[in-house]
């Protein structure tokens, strides 16, 4: 098996193996690409990251500055909406449903290390995938940790840390985030 397959398959991986790293390179070159071009070249912008991703719907809108480390593990649903600075760690699949808005300072990481210190010393780490339903808001400076699902029509408060599954029509926030109410 490939490290590539060992990551994506959520197992311990070396993330500095050769095709691994040629990834990353051809994915930090077209995120530089995408963040260095002009704001008045709106087509080249999504042109730029429908190569990056592994899917993307008709509508989408992503303010520069964007990270991401594969981009093959990416997809976007209609309306996808994120304001300035979003990261993503896509070293497992990371998949947005439709409407979804995402406020500035974001981040979706689904890239972890062993808590042994010997295995981690060892530079392999693992990754969990994301997945994120229809009519979903974030406000600013989430994170998503790896693993998580979050449901249809949630709003998930500024600043809130989302360490564990949240569920369809609510609201949740806090560091760890939390529900809060009913929608």
């Amino acid at each position: 098996m490939t490290e590539r397959e060992k990551m994506i398959n959520g197992e311990l991986y070396n993330a500095e193996d050769k095709d691994l790293v040629e990834d990353r390179y051809r994915c930090k070159q077209l995120c530089y690409e995408f963040n260095n071009t002009p704001f008045t070249k709106p087509e080249h912008m999504s042109d730029v990251i429908r190569k990056l991703f592994g899917k993307t719907k008709e509508r989408f809108n992503i303010n520069p500055v964007f990270y991401c480390d594969y981009g093959y593990n990416i997809e976007i649903g209609e309306n996808f909406y994120s304001n300035h600075n979003l990261v993503i760690l896509d070293c497992a699949k990371v998949k947005f449903g439709d409407n979804v808005f995402i406020g500035p300072n974001c981040g979706f990481y689904t890239a972890g290390h062993p808590i042994d210190a010997e295995t981690r010393n060892k530079g392999l780490e693992f990754a969990k995938p994301i997945t994120v339903g229809n009519n979903v808001w974030f406000g600013g400076n989430v994170c998503v940790m790896p693993g998580v699902t979050i449901g249809d029509n949630c709003v998930i408060g500024a600043g809130s840390v989302v360490t564990k599954d949240i569920p369809s029509n609510t609201v949740a926030v806090g560091n760890p985030c939390k529900f809060i109410k009913q929608i």
